[in-house]
Formats: structure tokens, sequence, C-alpha cells
């Protein structure tokens, strides 16, 4: 691990037209880094469905198999024309499902990636931006719901796969009042993560749903700081518009905190720089 302030901006978290749901191409998303001052940018595109037959089963969400070796190309191939501008980094976005995470595995330790983020998007088959999912459930069975949603994040820490963990209270994009759903099992996931030291991103892709603001809360910023829990940055950026979108005022938010430092990743070494 090395610390390295004069690279004080960078972001980790963006996408491009191959998910089917973002709009740009990679080079859009690392010119506009550039224009906004940024040292490092990270693309992190959602990852294929590698444990299903089709090449792309779901054309809306994520890339297709077969385009998984060219992204990796471009990416590539972006770095070095850029290198005298903006370090340009190699990251993938993958969906965390316990029952194939060696399958995953096989596929990214094929390529140089600088990081992977593990995010949970489905919970008990179901989207976690589902806006009905939440109908006529009891408490009792919405703590249910957000119990496996933090067990399956605590899963994704302790796999090994990743470097970073995404949006980890995404599951209140539609539906804000997931953060009053009082259980123990958020504390215990991020004693977990501390304990793995993976690092958790503040994605500021919040204020595009309905809850607004950041992912996670500055309930759940304030415990990954006493469980000594690294972060990082992402905008989530779905167009190149949003490239290091709210960058400084994370970073202040941070320090109000108590925070004194955050990270990125190359060859999945740790990057430290100070807030």
């Amino acid at each position: 691990m090395s610390e390295k302030p004069e690279a004080t901006k960078f972001d980790l978290h963006t996408h491009h037209e191959r998910c089917g749901h973002a709009r740009g191409k990679i080079e859009e998303y690392v010119k506009a880094a550039i224009e906004r001052g940024l040292a490092v940018i990270g693309i992190a595109d959602h990852s294929p469905f590698f444990s299903y037959k089709e090449d792309q089963a779901f054309p809306k969400i994520a890339m297709g198999k077969s385009e998984f070796p060219q992204y990796i190309k471009e990416v590539q191939s972006l770095k070095e024309k850029y290198s005298s501008k903006i370090e340009v980094l190699l990251g993938i976005e993958a969906d965390f499902f316990p029952e194939h995470v060696e399958l995953y595995r096989t596929h990214f330790d094929k390529y140089p990636f600088d990081y992977v983020i593990g995010s949970v998007h489905q919970v008990e088959g179901k989207s976690i931006f589902n806006k009905k999912r939440w109908n006529g459930l009891s408490q009792q069975q919405k703590v249910k719901v957000k119990d496996t949603y933090y067990d399956l994040i605590e899963q994704s820490a302790r796999s090994g796969m990743y470097q970073v963990l995404g949006h980890i209270d995404a599951m209140k994009g539609f539906y804000p009042e997931f953060s009053d759903i009082q259980t123990k099992t958020v504390e215990k996931t991020l004693k977990t993560i501390g304990e793995e030291d993976i690092a958790i991103e503040i994605n500021t892709s919040g204020k595009t749903k309905t809850v607004g603001g950041w992912y996670p809360a500055d309930e759940i910023l304030e415990m990954a700081r006493h469980y000594g829990v690294m972060v990082t940055f992402g905008s989530d950026a779905h167009d190149p518009e949003r490239v290091g979108d709210e960058f400084d005022e994370v970073a202040a938010r941070l320090k109000q905190i108590g925070f004194k430092e955050w990270c990125y990743f190359r060859q999945k070494q740790r990057i430290k720089v100070l807030l």
C-alpha cells in the first residue's frame, strides 16, 4: 500500500453503453474525467451474467459474455492512449451470487483487473430496486428481507473476490423507509467488512433514485469508521455528465465524520489518498 496525496480526485465506478442502460462510450467517460480535473478514472461496467447459457441474458442490465474480452481490450487501450493525462483503471462491477462465486472468479482471474466491485442487486430472487417488493409485508418480514440483504453483503466481503463493496444500502433507493428498519445485522456486516479489510464506496447515484442523497447513509459511514473500514468514491455514472459527481462534497462530509483518508486501487493494491 502507498500514499499518493497528489491524486486528489478519483472515481472508481462508471458504466457505459455495453450494459444496455447507460449512455456513451468508455472514452467519453475518460474525457469527462479529464475535463473535471480527476487524476484517476475507473471503468467498472456491469459484469456479464456468467451463470446463464445465453450470451446476454439481460440486455438492459449487463453486457454479453462475448463482449467481455473486448471491454477489457478497450479499457487497456484507453489506459495507454491517455496515460499522459489521466490514470485509467480497469474495473468491473460484479453481481454477488454466493452459488456462483467460483465461476465468476475463474473469469475475472484471466484478466489484469485493478479492482473488482462486488454489489448485491438481488435479494430472494428480486431486484433490490423493485418498487413493489415491499407491498403488504409485515414489519417482521421487512426485517427478514433487510437481514438477508446484509447477510449477502457479509458473504461477499468474506468471498475474497472483491476490493470494493458497492452501494451497501442501495436497497433504500426506491424505498427510503428501508433505513428505518431496525436490525443488528448492519453492524455485524460492517464489523466483518472491517475484519476482511475490504473497502466500501460512497456512491453518489442515490440522487437518481427516489431516496436522493448518497449510499451509504451517514450512520453507516460512522459505523464503518468505528470498525476501521476503508472507503472509496464512486459516482456510479451511467452518463458522462455524472463523472466525479459530488466528489468534493463527499470528501468534506467524510472529514466531518472523522475519516483521514480514502483510497483507490491499482493492480488490486490499495492506494491511500489523504482527505
